[in-house]
């Protein structure tokens, strides 16, 4: 079991930390637990679907990188597949504070990147920021989407974002979740392929430049992120951060990784790279490629 579930684990009730001990013990627990997982550790428990979420909390929180806060929040996202994910805040030194992921987005992103199709609720153990609040309303749960907090009654994220305004408003019909494929074609090698991949599923309605990056881990395991845009644009999550975020709930550390692409369009109405090098340098990864998003000739 990674040493950073240890703490979380021992405070929990006997029956709930022997049903987690068994499915967070390999170094590299994907942070999520199936929908067959959650309901054994809901028997087990004897917990509902919202206390089991509020339980697995410390969990979640215990996933966070908080080098510059030292303040960890943990997320919880329940599909409506009835897979859990977990999410935790991101944070990294060494470039400026716009790079952060919070936890909400950390939990969403995870479950956009697992295939996860809609959201039924989302438990926080602190208050959403607007900023949080913003990046859910780009969801196709939309408003109606449940959100618990420790010791307050449950509430939709229209209760927290009154008179909001979302891709709704300006008349976008797919939204965060909802199945995309922009139709590059796949080229190069299997990590270009896979960042290729994750730009088709990135949300760019507003930019029209979708992007998404691939990196690679020493043991060969890949992890992708793609590029999330926001009505708002300041809450747009990039591809980057999609990707280390699923990285680090597994458990790797920055220098399990070995090289990274970024895929995107060559004349795009905005570019991920700088960003992309800024960060990647803080993480002293020195290997980074772009592959240029192209129609195929019949495309």
């Amino acid at each position: 079991m990674h040493s950073r579930f240890q703490v979380a684990l021992d405070q929990m009730p006997a029956q709930l930390h022997s049903a987690l001990a068994q499915l967070v013990a390999d170094d590299h627990f994907p942070a999520m637990f199936s929908a067959a997982e959650a309901e054994t550790l809901k028997r087990q428990s004897g917990l509902d679907d919202d206390a089991l979420a509020f339980a697995l909390l410390p969990v979640a929180a215990a996933c966070a990188r908080t080098a510059i806060s030292r303040f960890n929040v943990g997320a919880v996202a329940r599909g409506e597949s009835g897979n859990i994910y977990l999410g935790a805040n991101m944070e990294f030194p060494g470039t400026t504070m716009q790079q952060t992921l919070h936890a909400e987005q950390s939990a969403i992103a995870h479950a956009w990147m697992r295939g996860e199709r809609r959201l039924a609720a989302i438990t926080v153990n602190y208050t959403p920021c607007g900023h949080c609040r913003q990046f859910m309303n780009e969801l196709n749960s939309g408003t109606d989407l449940h959100i618990h907090l420790p010791g307050r009654q449950p509430a939709t994220l229209g209760d927290y974002l009154p008179d909001a305004f979302g891709p709704r408003d300006l008349n976008i019909a797919t939204l965060l979740l909802d199945e995309q494929d922009h139709g590059y074609p796949l080229e190069g090698d299997a990590l270009s392929r896979a960042a290729i991949a994750a730009a088709n599923r990135s949300h760019a309605p507003y930019s029209q430049s979708p992007s998404g990056v691939a990196l690679e881990m020493r043991d060969g395991t890949l992890f992708t992120g793609s590029y999330a845009e926001n009505a708002a644009y300041n809450p747009s999550l990039p591809p980057l951060q999609a990707a280390l975020n699923l990285m680090y709930l597994c458990g790797y550390q920055p220098q399990d990784l070995l090289r990274a692409i970024l895929a995107e369009l060559p004349d795009g109405t905005l570019t991920q790279w700088e960003a992309t090098v800024a960060l990647l340098r803080t993480l002293e990864c020195r290997s980074l490629d772009r592959a240029l998003l192209s129609r195929s000739a019949n495309g």
